[in-house]
């Protein structure tokens, strides 16, 4: 629980403040729990041209199926809304004995809710560290989207995060997988 308390999303002086974003272009960047993805929706409801960015596949920590059952109807959920994109991040935050074979389903969820016009790759380094290493991540990452087509690779690995977070002038070069 990283908020003071629960229920911030609702608070009018927060939204108050959300509001001011739009003025300057700024995304927000959502760090929430499953249990919270709904009311990140109404959230994103509320404000349809502010534009929203899920962080770390809205943090899937309960792993057996209930949990996972519930996370995947949530982001389902969250993913209806046209203003949220999601960065695919720190997995292995939430699956400390990972293997590809559990991280595939996690970030393909991810893409198959939000699309690769809305879904980037980040690898929430250094934090992630504790758990593996930026090698160890990255190639995840280039076997998950091996099976996507080069623009939709792109899209993935620098494209979306360029045009979202207004990154112009940053090239690829050197940045894509091989």
């Amino acid at each position: 629980r990283f908020a003071a308390r629960d229920g911030i999303m609702d608070d009018p002086a927060w939204r108050a403040g959300l509001s001011l974003l739009g003025r300057y272009r700024l995304t927000f960047d959502l760090m929430v729990f499953p249990r919270q993805l709904a009311g990140a929706a109404r959230l994103a409801a509320a404000y349809p041209n502010q534009l929203f960015v899920l962080n770390h596949c809205g943090s899937p920590i309960d792993r057996d199926a209930d949990g996972m059952r519930a996370w995947r109807e949530a982001l389902r959920l969250l993913s209806e809304r046209d203003n949220v994109a999601i960065k695919i991040s720190d997995l292995v935050a939430y699956d400390h004995d990972w293997t590809l074979d559990s991280l595939k389903p996690v970030a393909m969820h991810c893409i198959d809710c939000f699309g690769t016009r809305r879904a980037m790759f980040g690898s929430d380094f250094p934090v992630a560290g504790l758990h593996a290493s930026f090698d160890a991540v990255y190639d995840s990452f280039k076997a998950i989207a091996g099976e996507l087509s080069a623009d939709e690779q792109t899209a993935l690995f620098f494209g979306n995060a360029r045009r979202i977070y207004r990154l112009d002038g940053m090239s690829s070069a050197g940045l894509l997988p091989a």
